[in-house]
């Protein structure tokens, strides 16, 4: 490994891989240490069509279409008493914008087409710290995962933080990171096989389907197998998990017993794997970057399972990283206004899409059993996590949130039975990062700086709107 690197990139997830594919082809030093040796297992397997154009950056899309992935023609909703379903076609794509993956196999592709383009990857290397000169990040302590006897020190301009929920920065260093105190969630899942097709919504759809306590995922896979999660409040798992003598394998087949759409496909169906479970994974850092770094996709926040946003933000933030930093070394912007569009951009991402998990959360349930409550969100954590003024300006409208009230709006109302002029509101889900807010417009620069793509990608100068 070399001593030395032009950037580091921790993690070589979607987001890890992305960034360092964007990085190298845009002509920088890159170097990759993955924790683990892939292929290894993931989950997160529903892929949304926003991924496309960012894998056509990289050059990975080609390699991704070919693998032969099951394509994702939309997604089917059973939420409360309505059904309705989101059809990619509706907006102008076909179903090949779209996979269900099995991620093992997803992440090696973007993992090999990063060290094709250059970027030195070493697996089974960790980061056991990294060093700072003042505030700035200048190194990393690194060890071998299987032998912890053998590590050494690497030093870097700038490092990305993609090391997903482990956060190397967020969670050992800066410490930073704030869980949501009332969208502490639980998810558990296995996989079955002979399953029958959902008969419902488009072609190779994830099914979505609500609970009194909670809500099914069902995500057809191209080995054959379906991928069946609960997703539920951590203190009503842990209530049933102690009822049922800590069978997280009862507490599973319990809830499916009330998902009639879900238990018909599993009809004469075998679960061929164990319970997984993962518990208390939303949560955002207070900053995204600092002096030298910047953290990328989980590494920094990440929301919920519900609309399959997990993968799109880390590939979304890894594009608004690589185009921040490639500006920053070429000498067209500082790094201090690099950082703060990025900052800015990413969080704005992020914070409308939380808006959209918490109009449905809100719909359908009972005050106990609420995910997401915006008063004792804001109510608690340090320097009240932003959120309270994130959700005051998303539902007012002010400046770059116009299109997330709307959402707010539209998908409120047609889960309540209302009418919006939109049959099918859920539609604009995924062009939400294209819409007025969109950082590819002069319009909308932040800080007088916007995204382009060519003819290279970085950040451009334009003028900020006017206020007001």
């Amino acid at each position: 490994m070399r001593e030395s690197t032009q950037i580091l990139v921790i993690g070589g997830g979607p987001a890890g891989a992305t960034a360092a594919s964007l990085l190298a082809r845009e002509g920088f030093q890159v170097t990759l240490l993955e924790r683990d040796r892939f292929p290894r297992y993931h989950i997160g397997e529903s892929i949304l069509p926003s991924c496309r154009p960012i894998f056509e950056m990289t050059g990975a899309w080609a390699k991704v279409e070919a693998h032969g992935f099951r394509s994702k023609g939309g997604a089917f909703f059973q939420w409360g008493p309505e059904e309705w379903e989101v059809r990619f076609t509706d907006q102008g794509t076909d179903n090949v914008n779209a996979w269900q993956v099995i991620r093992s196999e997803f992440d090696q592709i973007l993992l090999d087409h990063a060290r094709e383009l250059g970027v030195e990857v070493v697996e089974g290397v960790g980061v056991r710290e990294l060093e700072f000169d003042g505030d700035r990040a200048v190194a990393a302590q690194w060890q071998e995962t299987k032998n912890p006897e053998v590590g050494g020190r690497i030093a870097f301009g700038h490092v990305i933080d993609a090391s997903g929920r482990a956060g190397v920065a967020a969670t050992r260093h800066l410490k930073n990171r704030r869980y949501h105190d009332v969208f502490r969630n639980v998810a558990t899942w296995a996989y079955w096989k002979n399953a029958k097709p959902l008969g419902k919504g488009p072609d190779g759809a994830i099914a979505v389907c609500s609970l009194p306590n909670g809500w099914f995922w069902a995500i057809p896979l191209h080995d054959g197998t379906l991928s069946v999660g609960l997703v539920t409040g951590r203190d009503l798992f842990n209530d049933s998990r102690a009822r049922l003598d800590g069978d997280i394998q009862a507490v599973y087949d319990e809830a499916l017993a009330q998902c009639p759409t879900v238990l018909e496909m599993l009809d004469g169906a075998e679960q061929v794997t164990g319970m997984k479970t993962e518990q208390d994974y939303s949560y955002t850092a207070e900053s995204f970057s600092g002096p030298g770094y910047l953290l990328s996709g989980d590494a920094a926040c990440f929301l919920d399972p519900l609309l399959s946003t997990g993968v799109h933000l880390a590939t979304y933030s890894a594009m608004l990283a690589a185009a921040s930093l490639s500006s920053v070394l070429r000498g067209e912007v500082t790094e201090a206004e690099a950082w703060r569009f990025y900052d800015t951009v990413y969080r704005h991402s992020y914070e409308r899409l939380l808006i959209l998990v918490s109009v449905f959360y809100e719909s359908y349930r009972g005050k106990e059993y609420h995910f997401y409550n915006a008063q004792r969100l804001t109510a608690d954590e340090r320097d009240q996590l932003h959120l309270q003024d994130a959700f005051d300006r998303i539902i007012t409208g002010i400046a770059d949130m116009d299109d997330a009230e709307n959402a707010y709006r539209l998908v409120q109302e047609h889960l309540k039975g209302g009418t919006s002029g939109d049959p099918n509101p859920l539609n604009n889900l995924n062009r939400v990062h294209e819409m007025k807010a969109s950082p590819f417009m002069p319009e909308n620069a932040v800080g007088g700086l916007y995204l382009v793509t060519e003819p290279r990608l970085g950040l451009a100068t334009g003028e900020a709107p006017a206020a007001g």
